[in-house]
């Protein structure tokens, strides 16, 4: 329980990419979206390479077993998904569906593992989804506020990856790949089509 609850502090720690990039708007410091992009190809090409040397070299530190699941041992684990999605929706998409899309998996994904059960289940339970859709909803509306249907359809993209398990044969799809993933381009989709 102590070792699952240190992984959904790191988890959530994902969210200060976001206010890293706000606050130096905020304060009009020189990181642009297109540095705040670079940043974020190096945070995933360092995860990949780490990932390797853990897995094809054996490097072992101390926070791989503290923060990484059992059945991560063997392949390319949640953090390197986490780092990579996050990555591909900064490099895809502007601010306002890339940085709702990163807190969806940052701090909406830990919240709803909080609230599930440790059962595994192909659909969580109806409440947990409510519940998750809730929070997602929140995350996004602060970025999506002119747009309230693009903030629907990410909280909804963000839903569906979180409580519905995909298994591609026996391979289970990462949800720390796929939650920034289906809210970026279900919002972003609902920006294409809905008039301004």
């Amino acid at each position: 329980m102590a070792d699952e609850l240190k992984r959904r502090l790191v988890h959530a720690s994902g969210a200060g990419l976001v206010a890293l990039y706000l606050l130096a708007q905020s304060l009009e410091l020189s990181l642009s979206w297109g540095r705040f992009r670079i940043l974020m190809v190096a945070l995933a090409v360092g995860a990949i390479g780490l990932e390797f040397l853990r897995l094809r070299v054996g490097l072992e530190w101390w926070f791989y077993e503290k923060l990484t699941r059992e059945y991560e041992r063997e392949q390319f684990a949640g953090y390197g998904y986490y780092v990579v999605s996050m990555t591909i929706v900064v490099l895809v998409f502007e601010p306002e569906i890339a940085l709702p899309a990163m807190l969806m998996l940052a701090i909406g994904d830990p919240i709803s593992g909080a609230l599930s059960d440790d059962t595994l289940r192909r659909v969580k339970r109806p409440w947990v989804l409510a519940a998750t859709f809730g929070v997602m909803l929140v995350l996004a509306l602060p970025f999506l506020h002119e747009t309230p249907a693009a903030a629907v359809a990410a909280a909804a993209g963000a839903t569906v990856a979180d409580g519905v398990t995909v298994t591609i044969r026996e391979f289970v799809v990462d949800d720390n790949l796929t939650i920034p993933i289906y809210a970026a381009v279900l919002a972003w989709l609902v920006l294409e089509v809905v008039p301004a």
